[in-house]
């Protein structure tokens, strides 16, 4: 039989734990933002209400407050999101251990051997197609409801749930019907169920990737898995075979067990700004602000040095722009600052408005890289050295107690410690091409 994966989607998390921390917020449009006097003044989440009027996460508050004149916006408690997490995980666990985490929100949930702790389905549980013996689609829909019932019904909060054979589509699936609902994509029906939905819907297909699908006439996950496999992997590299193996339904990754610490494979922060950046040395400026945390967290990951440096904007208009490169081993502020920048002089010309910056490194050694000259020398050691010793000082006395002169040009930024106030969640990412760009 084929296995049984569950994507569960917490809806409109954050606005909903606010609402039970306050039940005079039910019904209202309410969304969760960033404090405006740290510069911070956009929309974290946002309820059901909020949304329907056109509200959108990550926009600034005036704006959602012009599309929405009675927006009520409250400040963000992270402590009572993650609890909150930790207690619908424990709802997970009593059906099965293998629950893998994608961000304080969702989960994947394999509960391919634990069907019997399900309560009994008053159905057929099997249905057979062209031979071949599957689940039946209620049965499958039965086992998203459980879950979903059990979160509503003990926490107050509501998740939709995808259920199907494998990871990309259970996440798909969990999309379909919000909030509050249990999608099932089975192996005898995937194909009726999401070959004409759009592609930017199949996981890592994220706007860069989308383009170039588009620009070779594949607007649908059906186009993509009946495309040539010579013409997507020339265009996407290796990555190719994923995006092909995921549109066709052949992800067979397993859901991790949920004591197994996930294996990294990026690090990085971003920033909104309050005010459109026109200027290019306060860029410089906050691109160091974000690499201070990008290495101070690579250096406490214990994943070694990182040899790709990521850089993305946001212009005033929401549009997003990626872009990143290869450079040599490294864990230091200074160097994934300069290459950040680099990225932004070579790629992005004045005038600009950016509204949003992030710098992210991937491609971790695990300590492996092999010494160059200048480590040989004992030049990059001393700089290293010299910046964990930072780490130490700021964790004893507070991030602004010492600071690089590019950044003390600005008391604002002095005290915007990034590492400690921006919760992480996995993000929708594009595959890199081949070279990197």
């Amino acid at each position: 039989m084929e296995r049984i994966i569950i994507h569960s989607d917490l809806n409109n998390f954050y606005a909903t734990v606010e609402k039970i921390l306050n039940p005079e917020l039910e019904g209202k449009p309410v969304a969760v933002c960033g404090s405006k006097e740290e510069r911070h003044g956009i929309v974290l989440a946002k309820s059901e209400e909020a949304k329907r009027t056109g509200v959108k996460t990550g926009e600034a508050i005036w704006q959602a407050k012009r599309k929405c004149p009675d927006l009520i916006c409250v400040p963000p408690h992270f402590d009572l999101y993650i609890k909150m997490s930790s207690e619908v995980r424990a709802v997970y666990a009593r059906y099965t251990d293998l629950i893998e985490s994608y961000g304080i929100d969702e989960c994947w949930l394999d509960v391919s051997s634990g069907t019997r702790l399900f309560p009994e389905y008053d159905g057929e549980k099997f249905a057979e197609e062209d031979g071949v013996k599957h689940y039946s689609d209620g049965f499958l829909r039965h086992l998203g409801d459980v879950i979903r019932n059990a979160v509503k019904s003990e926490l107050g909060v509501t998740v939709s749930c995808g259920v199907s054979f494998n990871k990309v589509y259970a996440k798909l699936g969990s999309e379909l019907k919000k909030p509050d609902g249990t999608s099932v994509i089975s192996a005898a029906r995937y194909k009726e169920v999401i070959f004409g939905l759009p592609v930017s819907d199949l996981l890592f297909v994220g706007k860069a990737t989308e383009q170039k699908l588009k620009a070779m006439g594949i607007t649908t996950i059906g186009r993509l898995a009946a495309a040539d496999d010579n013409l997507i992997i020339k265009t996407f590299g290796k990555v190719g075979r994923n995006l092909l193996r995921n549109a066709r339904g052949e992800d067979d990754e397993p859901v991790r067990h949920m004591n197994d610490k996930r294996e990294m494979k990026s690090i990085g922060n971003s920033c909104t700004y309050a005010e459109d950046v026109t200027d290019l040395k306060r860029i410089e400026r906050y691109l160091y602000v974000l690499s201070e945390s990008v290495a101070a967290r690579l250096r406490e990951s214990g994943q070694g040095l990182a040899d790709t440096v990521h850089l993305w904007v946001r212009d005033s208009n929401l549009s997003d722009f990626s872009v990143q490169k290869k450079v040599r081993h490294t864990a230091l502020c200074g160097e994934i600052a300069r290459h950040a920048f680099g990225l932004f002089c070579a790629n992005i010309k004045p005038p600009f408005k950016v509204r949003s910056l992030g710098v992210t490194v991937s491609g971790f050694d695990n300590g492996t890289s092999q010494i160059t000259l200048d480590e040989a020398c004992g030049k990059y050691k001393k700089l290293e050295a010299v910046e964990r010793c930072v780490d130490e000082i700021r964790k004893k006395h507070g991030y602004d107690k010492l600071q690089r002169g590019i950044v003390a040009e600005d008391p604002r930024e002095m005290s915007n410690d990034i590492k400690s106030t921006h919760l992480i969640k996995p993000a929708k990412i594009d595959y890199p091409d081949e070279d990197g760009v």
